[in-house]
């Protein structure tokens, strides 16, 4: 007969008060509890002797709270900060949380709260290995055909399961499909083109989870419980927040950082497709751009601005560009600045890529650079200054930050758990397995504090220099990446309904994980049908089709009411006087709105760096107390006054394109409870807790105002450098109320308190 093996106990056989926290240990593991603030409770646990010591980049705050009551009662430690109160069972090591009221939050399986399940990690052997070249919409990739590897040590596979109750999920980044609440889904949580990972949920109950690993994660919550799955790491180790959703973002930005403030024009329209070819063709688009009218404050220069056959080198093909100063100083001339793309990977060919390789800063069979090493960071920034910043450039655009997309090497699309597994592979082999998904954030890092470093040097060597505020164009995110003035996209989507759709769920929860800058390719990346799964639009005839033209008049609407407002995409030229007629019309009368706005717009902003807000969010951020909000996924506020309703069907053309005989131009809304809403354009008033069909006509983007709001607004310009005198438009009958910020809309005096906040 077989003997079970009895599991290492869990009971609690020691409690210790240290400077560091409490430390509770059992022959299973090793629990850290540290107070961080009232509101921040910090849990640490290994199987192994003593905690880890090893570089966590995300969070930056290093404060701890000795005020805080110990007790033992019953079978339990319990922690009170006042805010919070944790309980730890001594016969399990489960742990339990409660709000500063005594509400039950949260809590850990009351019998296997967490394991760790030991496995070796490997990197690729030194030397030769055997890769292919292969040519994506994606840029090239090195595939590995038979990897050769060696140990690197030992990790852990961590599962953490949980007991929620009645609650809705938001966050763990940027997600592809149509999801409100991560209740009763799997989220794989790694790098992906159209996939973004930030180890961060917030719960409608007003607490949050921040994972402080640098691992892909799974989030699992079906029949057969609640689970957070960490692929490789030494130690759980993770953040309980509490106070409310918006607090919880806040208590985030306290440990990770603050998000830096984009500069004004950042704000503004961003002109960009795949792509503008010469130094010509860029500055006659900003010209005809100032005919039509069209406000625009950014034109975008897309891949292969390096001689042919040189990928990613940092240096512009001199017969395509040749004065790169002076292309970009007649771009400011009419008030435009330039962002410019850069990859991680460079040829083998090109002499960046030889700098690197001489001194050993490029990852493992592949082209791309040791981003996780300050030196190459240093490295990379070089290039850039030498090759780019000097010229004048004002913004960087860091395509395919992942950098390994295996999703890109196949025909068909993979399954998610596939996916999972062989991003893992393709990025375990070649960065440290405990950090595969951390590539981005030490990317943004060298790109942010090497340009400020730049910028200090170059101020005091020319005391009239004019500083530049960082910002970064890039496809990925971790966690406290807001610090390094980086704007996050969706990636390379594809041309249809169900995809706008999803736009809207797939910036609503990465901006609750904590980021707060988030746009899109207006009207999707591929428009076509191509042969691969991902260039799968459904409109050959792009502007050409009525039914495409409305689709991408609905999805400039809700760019105008995003963070950044941003065109981009393949298959036809995306400059808005290549639609006619009525759909031009529509397009132009968004992009004015947008500018018109603009006060309103950089206010928020502000208020995203001086209170640690979000510019977009959920329903149920605000409103959670009316359960009719916690699923909405197709309304959602946009800073603190508006919620924008955007329409998300078409109403005029099937997706055949044939025009629909009797089209029905309305959409529901829901106004939620606690206050009225404003008509933003017409002042009429709707009653919260109702549902109304409203008005939504091929130029109209149903748009409505909290009770109680002041809206600042101008005449609309060409660009954020022109903007006109500021009017202020209250909704409602009683007192209306407003924080209005301002500041010199670039460098860095905000930091010094160069500011103005103005309270109406």
């Amino acid at each position: 007969m077989l003997t079970a093996i009895k599991p290492k106990s869990r009971q609690i056989i020691s409690a210790t008060r240290t400077d560091e926290g409490m430390v509770f240990k059992s022959e299973h593991e090793m629990i850290r509890l540290q107070v961080k603030t009232p509101q921040i409770m910090r849990v640490t646990v290994t199987p192994l002797e003593s905690f880890s010591l090893k570089e966590r980049p995300g969070v930056i705050c290093d404060d701890l709270n000795d005020k805080y009551d110990l007790s033992e009662v019953a079978d339990s430690y319990v922690i009170t900060t006042g805010a919070m109160t944790v309980r730890l069972n001594r016969h399990t090591g489960a742990i339990s949380y409660e709000s500063g009221d005594g509400e039950k939050l949260l809590a850990e399986d009351p019998y296997t709260p967490r394991t760790f399940e030991e496995f070796e990690t490997y990197r690729l052997a030194d030397g030769k290995q055997k890769t292919r070249t292969i040519q994506t919409a994606d840029g090239k990739k090195e595939v590995i055909e038979e990897p050769l590897k060696i140990s690197t040590g030992k990790s852990y596979h961590i599962r953490m399961s949980l007991n929620l109750s009645d609650e809705a999920l938001y966050g763990f980044g940027q997600h592809e499909q149509i999801v409100g609440s991560l209740r009763g889904r799997t989220v794989y949580i790694h790098q992906a083109n159209r996939q973004i990972a930030v180890p961060m949920v917030v719960s409608t109950k007003g607490y949050g989870i921040l994972i402080d690993t640098y691992s892909p994660m799974i989030f699992r919550d079906d029949e057969k419980g609640t689970s957070v799955y960490v692929e490789a790491d030494s130690e759980l180790d993770y953040y309980i927040m509490t106070g409310g959703m918006n607090q919880v973002i806040r208590n985030y930005r306290l440990l990770t950082g603050k998000a830096v403030m984009l500069p004004k024009w950042a704000f503004g329209y961003i002109q960009s497709q795949e792509r503008y070819e010469t130094q010509e063709e860029i500055l006659k688009t900003a010209k005809k751009s100032r005919e039509f009218g069209i406000g625009t404050d950014c034109i975008v220069l897309d891949w292969i601005s390096w001689v042919e056959g040189e990928w990613g080198q940092k240096s512009y093909d001199p017969d395509r560009f040749p004065t790169p100063d002076k292309m970009i100083e007649k771009l400011h001339e009419e008030h435009i600045r330039f962002m410019i793309s850069l990859w991680p990977t460079m040829d083998e060919q090109t002499s960046d890529h030889r700098e690197f390789a001489e001194r050993d800063l490029v990852l493992p069979a592949s082209n791309v650079y040791n981003a996780l090493s300050g030196e190459a960071r240093e490295l990379y920034w070089s290039q850039l200054e030498k090759g780019h910043f000097a010229y004048g450039t004002d913004a960087w655009w860091c395509d395919s930050s992942e950098p390994f997309t295996p999703e890109w090497n196949h025909i068909e699309r993979p399954e998610p758990s596939r996916l999972f597994e062989e991003y893992c592979q393709e990025a375990g082999l070649r960065m440290p397995y405990e950090y595969c998904n951390a590539f981005p954030l030490y990317h943004a890092m060298g790109i942010y504090e090497n340009q400020r470093a730049c910028m200090e040097r170059e101020s005091l060597e020319s005391p009239e220099y004019k500083e530049k505020r960082v910002c970064n164009l890039t496809r990925s995110a971790y966690t406290g990446q807001q610090r390094y003035g980086t704007i996050m996209w969706s990636g390379d989507t594809a041309a249809s309904w169900e995809t706008l759709r999803a736009q809207v769920t797939a910036g609503l929860h990465f901006s609750a994980s904590g980021l707060p800058y988030w746009t899109m390719d207006i009207g999707a990346f591929f428009v076509k049908q191509g042969e691969m799964w991902y260039w799968n639009g459904r409109y050959d005839d792009t502007v050409d089709d009525k039914a495409y033209c409305e689709l991408f008049v609905r999805w400039y609407q809700l760019g105008c009411f995003l963070p950044v407002f941003r065109g981009h995409g393949t298959d036809f030229r995306r400059e808005l006087w290549n639609f006619k007629d009525e759909f031009y019309d529509a397009l132009l009368k968004a992009n004015r709105l947008r500018y018109k706005l603009m006060p309103y717009i950089y206010s928020e902003a502000g208020k995203v760096w001086l209170d640690d807000a979000s510019m977009i969010r959920w329903l149920s951020f605000d409103y959670v107390s009316d359960r009719n909000t916690w699923d909405i996924t197709d309304q959602y506020m946009f800073g603190d006054s508006l919620m924008v309703c955007p329409v998300l069907k078409p109403m005029y053309y099937d997706e055949d394109g044939v025009q629909i005989k009797h089209p029905d131009t309305k959409r529901s809304v829901y106004f939620p409870k606690g206050c009225d809403w404003y008509d933003l354009y017409t002042g009429v008033r709707f009653k919260g807790g109702s549902t109304v069909d409203v008005t939504a006509g091929l130029d109209e983007i149903p748009v409505f105002v909290k009770e109680g709001s002041v809206i600042p607004m101008c005449e609309a310009a060409l660009s954020t450098d022109e903007l006109g005198e500021v009017t202020f438009h209250s909704f409602g009958d009683g007192e209306c109320h407003y924080r209005y910020y301002t500041d010199a809309g670039d460098g860095y005096g905000y930091e010094k308190d160069e500011y103005t906040v103005r309270d109406l």
